[in-house]
Order: C-alpha cells, then structure tokens, then sequence
C-alpha cells in the first residue's frame, strides 16, 4: 500500500557547491537531479573542488558557505554573490581575491561529479525539530544541511524517519513528478556548523547528531524516474 510520508515544503538548489543555494517553487528533475543543482563548483589546480573538507576530491576552502549563488534563468553560469548578498561581476577573479587562492576557478561540472554521494537530499521537519530539541541554545536552520527537499511530515513521526526509506521508491502527486529511489544517508561533517549568513558557528550540533545517530542525518536519493518536483506535492512511498 502507497504511504504518504509528507509534503514538500521548501524545496532548494545550490548551482554552486558549498555555497549557498536558492528557493524554488518548482523544479525539473533528471537523472543527475535537480537541474543545476552543484553544476559548478571552486576547483583549484588539482582538480579539487572546494568544501568544507579534504579528501581525495574535495579540498577545505573556508569561507564559502558565506557565499550564495542563484542561477535562476541563466543559462551561462550562475550568479555569484558576496557575504553581504551583493552580486558578483567576475566571478574567479572575486574568488582568487576572496579565498587568497590564485589557482582556484569556478568550473562546471566535467567528467568528475561535483556531488559527494547520491545527487538528492530529503530532510524532515520530524528530524530538523529533534535537533533543535537537541541544541536548543543553537541557532538550528535547514540551510545548516543543505537539503535539496525538506519534507513537512506528520505530528508525531519520529525523528531520523528517513531511515525507514531506504530500498524503497517515492513520487509525488502529479502525473508528471519525478520518482526518487532512496538508498543512504549522508555523513555529516564539520559543514553543519560552520558559520553562515545569520547562522554562527555551532560545532554542537555535528557532536549531538555522531552521538545519537553515528553522525548521519537526511535520505540521500538517486533519480529513479525524471520528471519535475512542487511545493505543496505530497510525496508517497511505494
């Protein structure tokens, strides 16, 4: 029997990784994900993309969650803006300046995916308000964990609801929704507390979630069937 889990509430895009993202009301969706979702990235001389991490692909570039990015209409690149919401003209030369780096650029995606796992992130309020119950003396927002979808669910759903998903399908009401397939959830890192605009550091919340739930939190998706996504659709596990 279909279930369903909840209901779309906001629903955001980030055309540039590891820097903020913009609201939409209604997104297409196709096999890579949202359209324009962590099309470009900060990649330095490497090859590596900048985040709030170093691994083998990603290289911690500090300052970047104070950036936001809106690609909008364009179909040239996305807009940059400044840590006070100014936009940005040229936007490499403002990055080498702003990261005191001279070897980084923003690169659209290649043949290296600019995404860390799976290319879509639902996150619910069930779970939001657990960790605002958690750490309630920090500033708790959704832009803290880069969600693609944050899902209105029911009262009384029990946090970490998402784990529940995983092996299993889900779309949304219109005949045209895309189907997500959820198959893990993302490892958070140091990211979830990292200074942002109107949202101060807070390294609480990444200890509260590694003690209650081994440092995970959202249900990471792939694209099972293309198609768009609203605010307002009731989403339903197969």
């Amino acid at each position: 029997m279909a279930e369903i889990i909840g209901v779309i509430e906001r629903l955001w895009r980030y055309p540039v990784k590891s820097t903020g993202g913009e609201r939409l009301d209604s997104v297409e969706v196709d096999e890579r994900g949202l359209a324009g979702d962590r099309l470009y990235a900060v990649r330095d001389a490497a090859g590596k993309l900048g985040s709030g991490k170093n691994t083998r692909r990603f290289r911690r570039m500090d300052g970047l969650l104070r950036l936001s990015a809106r690609l909008g209409r364009r179909i040239d690149g996305p807009e940059l803006f400044d840590p006070l919401g100014r936009p940005v003209d040229r936007p490499t030369a403002f990055l080498r300046a702003y990261l005191q780096r001279e070897d980084v650029e923003l690169a659209r995606e290649d043949a290296v995916s600019h995404f860390d796992q799976r290319p879509v992130s639902v996150l619910t309020t069930a779970t939001l308000d657990w960790v605002r119950e958690t750490a309630p003396f920090t500033a708790v927002d959704e832009r803290r964990f880069r969600p693609n979808l944050v899902l209105r669910t029911p009262p009384g759903t029990p946090p970490f609801v998402e784990d529940t998903w995983f092996g299993r399908q889900a779309r949304g009401e219109a005949p045209d929704s895309a189907r997500l397939a959820f198959v893990t959830s993302s490892e958070r890192c140091a990211m979830t507390g990292a200074p942002q605009p109107g949202l101060p550091r807070a390294p609480e919340i990444l200890k509260a979630i590694v003690h209650a739930h081994d440092g995970r939190l959202d249900a990471l998706a792939e694209v099972a069937a293309p198609g768009r996504l609203r605010v307002g659709d009731r989403l339903t596990l197969d």
